[in-house]
């Protein structure tokens, strides 16, 4: 697994034990600990984030300034299918 996919898969991971625990709290807004991990869980999604895009670029359309997330190749533009 080369670096970019194993960033993709850690910050997916982190995003979905955050939306998680995201929703679990909106049944159980009292639960102290369900809060810290979501807490902690965010953070380093964020974290993750920033530095995939630091290395690879924008994650999102919204990260990136103006359209310069157009700029990359498209899936179907790299080859080998």
């Amino acid at each position: 697994m080369n670096e970019r996919t194993k960033l993709l898969h850690c910050y997916s991971a982190e995003q979905f034990a955050a939306w998680e625990l995201h929703l679990f709290l909106d049944t159980h807004p009292d639960d102290k600990s369900a809060l810290r991990l979501y807490d902690r869980h965010n953070a380093r999604a964020m974290e993750l984030k920033k530095e995939f895009e630091e290395k690879f670029g924008p994650l999102l359309s919204e990260s990136a300034e103006g359209c310069a997330w157009l700029k990359d190749p498209w899936p179907w533009e790299k080859g080998g299918c």
